[in-house]
């Protein structure tokens, strides 16, 4: 089973260099196509490969009250009391389980602050529960990391030290608030790895790199753009005015050079079925549109533009976009 370690400001899987580059795909756990069976999810899961991808970032809570897709009560891993959705948490280890098979790594929010604004936050204690039970229920899969919040510091501490009590190899992070917040000191130093979201304002190609290089030189850790800013709709932190795929080629470039790692952050998920932003099946598909496809073709020349691409052979060939 691969295992996913801290090296320096880096990564490594079974001992070999892991150039962590991940897609958001929130509702993964809660796709109706996506999970249609396990060869479908794995069929989905080598197209992302093919074009660079090698992380999904994932919820456990997504069911906020948003038209976002597949967003709903139910969309959720936790009972109100900490207690476990099992049948949610079997398709979670289903897709861990394929992921490792297939050299992938998945980054599980545990808690969003979309849902905290809803009033759907757990309370104290079935927050504490609901930790240590995931704790628990997925000491066995190592190519799975925890990230405590969704843009959110509330406990973060108390969450890493329950975690660490249930399973001390286990990589935790936190993304600690809205874009530019980069977290305080005594979260950071806990962390093993950190996952800001970093400015989205204009010119945020040049911004974002100038934090991530501060935070690295600050704490010595990896640390990862967890939503370089996004092209979309600028209700829940997109942006003002208009974007071009350049924006991202840029921004991840720039966060690469400065020796960070990213998660390509984009606008189909926010807007629900039937807009023309989100694909019909509510996957993140690379191949969805041409503002994507050019994104995701700059993430799957990694060995080509990354500065640790001598160490970038663990990654299958290019995929051009023969698919449709």
């Amino acid at each position: 089973m691969r295992k996913l370690v801290v090296s320096g400001t880096g990564f490594l899987a079974d001992g070999k260099h892991f150039p962590f580059t991940g897609v958001s795909f929130f509702n993964a756990i809660f796709n109706p196509a996506f999970n249609r069976g396990p060869e479908q999810r794995r069929r989905w899961m080598q197209r992302f490969l093919r074009h660079g991808i090698n992380v999904l970032r994932v919820w456990a809570q997504w069911d906020a009250r948003h038209a976002f897709v597949d967003m709903g009560p139910d969309a959720t891993l936790y009972e109100r009391d900490g207690g476990l959705r099992q049948a949610h948490v079997e398709r979670l280890r289903g897709l861990v389980a394929d992921a490792d098979r297939l050299g992938m790594v998945v980054e599980l929010a545990l808690f969003s602050q979309e849902s905290k604004a809803s009033g759907l936050a757990l309370g104290g204690a079935a927050a504490d529960r609901a930790v240590k039970n995931m704790a628990k229920e997925l000491r066995p899969h190592r190519n799975l990391v925890f990230q405590i919040w969704n843009e959110c510091s509330d406990r973060v501490l108390d969450h890493v030290k329950s975690v660490k009590a249930v399973d001390p190899e286990r990589l935790v992070t936190n993304s600690p608030g809205f874009a530019g917040v980069l977290g305080d000191s005594a979260q950071n130093r806990a962390l093993d790895f950190l996952t800001p979201h970093t400015t989205r304002a204009h010119r945020h190609w040049q911004i974002a790199p100038r934090e991530i290089a501060g935070l690295i030189a600050a704490y010595n850790k990896p640390v990862v753009d967890d939503e370089p800013a996004r092209n979309g709709t600028p209700e829940f932190g997109g942006p003002g005015e208009p974007t071009d795929p350049l924006d991202h080629i840029l921004h991840m470039y720039g966060v690469w050079m400065a020796g960070g790692h990213v998660v390509y952050h984009h606008d189909m998920f926010q807007t629900g079925y039937g807009t023309p932003s989100i694909p019909p099946n509510g996957i993140p598909d690379p191949q969805f549109s041409p503002y994507h496809r050019r994104v995701f073709r700059f993430l799957a020349m990694r060995e080509r533009y990354s500065p640790s691409a001598e160490n970038d052979s663990c990654l299958p060939e290019p995929f051009w976009g023969q698919e449709r």
